[in-house]
């Protein structure tokens, strides 16, 4: 399995990011993918999640702002990130579990900055 986490860069509060992630060697349309951040001096967290129905869910904080999709096609799922904050600072981790192998895949994280 791999995961290609793409689309961080400095943006200023109030401005938009959309992330990708590319899989790859997995049976992406029956699986549910994850975005996951990490902040400087703090534990990872679970931003948003789509099943492979297309379900979502979100962390409180970024519900109204972020929308996770996915395009099973093209084994792509994205986070669109509006209204971002200084606190959205963090590094952004495309992330799926494999209930089969019982075993956490994580891509390599996309660095996002959101300045005040």
């Amino acid at each position: 399995v791999q995961l290609q986490a793409s689309g961080g860069g400095l943006v200023q509060a109030g401005g938009s990011l959309r992330l990708s992630c590319a899989a790859s060697q997995m049976n992406f349309e029956v699986n549910d993918m994850d975005w996951y951040r990490q902040a400087p001096g703090k534990q990872r967290e679970l931003v948003a999640s789509i099943t492979s129905g297309g379900s979502t869910k979100y962390e409180n904080s970024v519900k109204g702002r972020f929308t996770i999709s996915r395009n099973n096609a093209n084994n792509l799922v994205f986070l669109q990130m509006n209204s971002l904050r200084p606190e959205d600072t963090a590094v952004y981790y495309c992330h799926y579990f494999s209930k089969s192998r019982m075993r956490h895949y994580w891509g390599q994280g996309t660095l996002v900055t959101v300045s005040s």
